[in-house]
């Protein structure tokens, strides 16, 4: 019997994430330096973590001999302190999909929904198949999350509602207004997960702690790997009621997060000069990208988040929804990573992460010979 004849049917069909590339498998499958590759593919932050955080994850690693604090307490007390909440209404992940992760094992079954944006964050999507639950999913409206549409799909059996804003791939975000009111009007059946990865790039980031202070059935997501630049250390948090939060604390597995990542994501909220400067190179950065753009009549989405999302193709016809997958490739034999969104229903269509200055321009250089 093989192996394949054991496992749960639902794992033979279970759609698998796709990352992009790291720089080394480029440089390997290409022949390419690595040293000349830039990598505008998954919207990490340019300028890497603050230097608090990379000296207080070396002095962790000196004591590698130790577990981890299973509760990440005094990372919880630092995050209770900078976002006026109390310290048991966080979890901590290995990565807010951790989170979303333990979201499905609390709360996800057969025969449960799960109403969502397309395209938006693919893992939403994985986690309620990989529990057995249906993925409900509804167009953007002018790449947004059309929420009206969202709360229409709910039905009784949805369990909850994905809302990602910023969105990605689209970097495009809904008004604090409109998300407190769509939270608000939820069945009691329902609950909400905001998730908030690009909220720091955000000028205008709405503020949703009202509806856990309000004992909102809302859990709010938040990670490290974007703006704080530790996407390698895999670290990234939840928040809501602390009914919900022990809730999620059941499912969750000892040491989860390990002592590095604790560490350095504790010195990165200290620093809050360097976030704030990151956050001023990348809207800078945007701003270059965005004129790039309208110089080459590139159709682009406004953006909020640290990646813009470009159309390369005409997407009416076969050869314009080929162009994504080709430029892709073109960009990437010369060097420079970016993420094609065939996986999201958008095959004419690009998303690059905000570089630097430097990277930008060769970005905008490499664009032009790759199209020619």
């Amino acid at each position: 019997m093989k192996f394949e004849a054991l496992v749960k049917p639902a794992v033979l069909t279970q759609p698998v994430y796709e990352p992009g590339k790291p720089i080394e498998e480029v440089a390997r499958e290409l022949g390419l330096d690595a040293a000349g590759i830039i990598k505008l593919a998954s919207n990490e932050n340019p300028f890497g973590p603050s230097p608090k955080a990379v000296a207080a994850a070396k002095h962790a690693l000196e004591h590698g001999e130790l577990y981890p604090d299973g509760g990440c307490f005094a990372l919880r007390q630092k995050l209770a302190a900078a976002r006026g909440l109390a310290a048991e209404q966080f979890v901590v992940g290995n990565g807010s999909n951790e989170v979303i992760e333990l979201i499905g094992h609390t709360l996800l079954g057969p025969g449960d929904e799960v109403v969502m944006a397309a395209p938006a964050f693919v893992v939403y999507k994985l986690v309620t198949l990989v529990f057995g639950a249906k993925a409900v999913e509804i167009p953007l409206t002018n790449y947004r999350h059309d929420l009206a549409h969202l709360a229409a799909a709910i039905t009784p059996r949805t369990k909850l509602v994905y809302v990602c804003s910023p969105n990605n791939p689209t970097g495009t975000a809904n008004t604090e207004q409109d998300l407190l009111a769509f939270a608000r009007a939820l069945p009691d059946h329902v609950v909400a997960v905001f998730d908030e990865a690009y909220a720091e790039f955000d000028p205008n980031a709405p503020d949703l702690r009202p509806l856990i202070r309000e004992g909102r059935k809302v859990v709010c997501l938040r990670t490290f790997s974007k703006v704080y630049g530790l996407a390698s250390l895999r670290i990234g948090y939840g928040y809501a009621t602390a009914d919900i939060i022990a809730l999620l604390n059941r499912v969750r597995q000892p040491f989860n997060v390990n002592a590095i990542a604790q560490a350095a994501a504790i010195a990165a909220l200290d620093d809050t000069e360097f976030t704030a400067k990151c956050v001023r190179e990348n809207r800078a950065g945007m701003a270059q990208l965005e004129a790039g753009f309208t110089a080459r009549k590139l159709e682009w989405v406004p953006s909020v988040a640290n990646f813009i999302l470009v159309r390369v193709g005409d997407p009416a016809t076969s050869a314009g929804q080929a162009a994504g997958w080709k430029l892709f490739e073109a960009l990437q034999r010369r060097g420079v990573i970016v993420r094609p969104m065939n996986s999201y229903g958008m095959p004419a269509w690009l998303r690059i992460t905000v570089g630097t200055h430097a990277q930008n321009e060769r970005l905008l250089a490499e664009l032009d010979a790759g199209r020619m």
